[in-house]
Order: structure tokens, then C-alpha cells, then sequence
């Protein structure tokens, strides 16, 4: 696939490589970068073959844009509550030539059963804010503590709504701190979504994991699979053989 390189770009805006299938992305240190976190649900989640898939908090796009390379044939939505945000992942959909298996919608997670309608889904992925409104100090920047502060859209919000959208049998996919995993599964739980795999990340391995990738479905029955750990570092700095697998030889899963 070529990219269309004929998008604007604004003002502190940037074009990376997605470090994938030669994807592009258009990013703003002022606004919003992809992180790992986005890299390893996008590659973790059981994307389907065929089907529909929404990205919810999509920030600019990077979640869909990587699933579309593990799949031919699904369509894929992202949606997003900052107009900057929102903007950044519409043209990085043209960038990519993607228009016609991405669509973005404005607007707020929380209305999304009204947008799109009920059971409409066959995988939904999130990656929301970790941090609840209450804890530390919110980051200067009002697009920063919202992206990463549980100001507008709480991880019970997320849940609740990924439900509703959901087919019966569909897949809710995160990506969030370690130290949220019971409130997860008993949210999970509460709503109908059974959690079904699991998967823990470690900077290194000396240390305790930072963050939980965890996948459920919609009326599954009771049984957690929990697969080997993913350390992110090895050798001092040095990313670990399946992350380099990932970023520089195209590895298409984590699971």
C-alpha cells in the first residue's frame, strides 16, 4: 500500500513511520503521540477476519490503523472526543489510503450505543485512561489529563458501554495499569463480558508488571487463560526479542 502524502499538517505536527507495513501517522508532541501500550493491544486483540471493529478513545488512530494489517477484510471505526484528536486520526486514515475500511466519528464514548446502536460490534478495543479524576496532578496540557485522567471517561464507562455495543459472543480487548486488573474483571463480570485471556507486561524481570492486556467476551462462559508473560526489556535497554520481532521484522500478534 502507498501512502497519500497530500494531507495538511499543523501547526507542531509531525509524520512518523507506524513502524509496520510502511503505515505512516500523523503525530503533535503538543497533543498526542502513540505509545506501546496502543502497539500491544493493536497486535494482542483477536481481530477478526471479517466483521466490524471500533476503537474506542482512539486518539489519533494508531490502534486501527495497526489492526488493519491483520486483517483483509474487517471495517473498522474509531472514535474520539477532542476535535484535534479526532481531526489528527481522520487524515491519518487518508494518509494511509484507508478510507475505505476506517471511518472516525467526533463524539463522546459514552454516547456511542446512540451513534451506532446496539450489538453492532465483533471486537471493540480501548485503550482509556489509567489514572482516576482524583489521583496525582493533571498534566498542564487540558488534552494530555484528558487522554490520561478518568476526567471524562471512567474505565466503569468504558465497560458498561462496550457491552451494549457488543454482539453476543463479541470481544472487549484492553489495554491498562496492572494495578486496575480486579477492578476490570469485576467490571467485566458485572456487565455480561467474561474474561477469557490474559496477558501481563513487565518493564523487566526484576520488576512487578506496569500493565495488563486482558480480552473478554459477551455471554462467554467462565475460563481464563493466562498466557507467558511479555518483559519489555532485556539487556539493559534493550527491547526484548518479540518486541523486536514487532517494530522492526512485522510480527503480526502477541498472542
Amino acid at each position: 500500500m502507498e501512502p497519500v502524502i497530500n494531507v495538511p499538517l499543523y501547526d507542531a505536527e509531525r509524520i512518523d513511520d507506524l513502524l509496520t507495513h510502511e503505515m505512516k501517522i500523523i503525530q503533535s508532541h503538543e497533543v498526542f503521540c502513540f505509545s506501546m501500550d496502543a502497539v500491544l493491544l493493536a497486535r494482542f486483540a483477536s481481530v477478526p477476519k471479517r466483521g466490524r471493529v471500533l476503537d474506542m478513545c482512539t486518539g489519533n488512530g494508531a490502534i486501527p490503523l495497526i489492526m488493519t494489517t491483520r486483517t483483509p477484510e474487517a471495517r473498522f471505526d474509531g472514535i474520539e472526543i477532542q476535535q484535534r484528536l479526532f481531526d489528527m486520526a481522520s487524515r491519518n486514515v487518508t494518509l494511509n489510503g484507508l478510507t475505505e475500511r476506517i471511518e472516525m466519528h467526533h463524539g463522546d464514548v459514552k454516547d456511542a450505543v446512540s451513534l451506532f446502536g446496539h450489538g453492532k460490534f465483533d471486537l471493540i478495543t480501548c485503550n482509556p485512561p489509567y489514572m482516576p479524576a482524583t489521583s496525582g496532578e493533571k498534566n498542564v496540557s487540558e488534552h494530555f489529563a484528558i487522554a490520561r485522567h478518568e476526567i471524562l471517561l471512567s474505565l466503569e464507562d468504558v465497560i458498561r458501554v462496550g457491552s451494549q455495543l457488543l454482539k453476543n459472543g463479541g470481544k472487549l480487548a484492553l489495554v491498562h495499569r496492572s494495578t486496575r486488573l480486579i477492578d476490570i474483571i469485576s467490571l467485566m463480570r458485572q456487565y455480561g463480558i467474561e474474561p477469557k485471556r490474559m496477558r501481563l507486561v513487565y518493564p523487566r524481570k526484576e520488576a512487578e508488571p506496569n500493565m495488563v492486556l486482558i480480552e473478554g467476551i459477551r455471554g462467554g462462559k467462565p475460563e481464563l487463560r493466562i498466557q507467558p508473560p511479555l518483559i519489555v526489556y532485556e539487556n539493559g535497554e534493550e527491547y526484548c526479542e518479540e518486541l523486536q520481532e514487532i517494530y522492526f521484522g512485522r510480527r503480526d500478534s502477541l498472542a
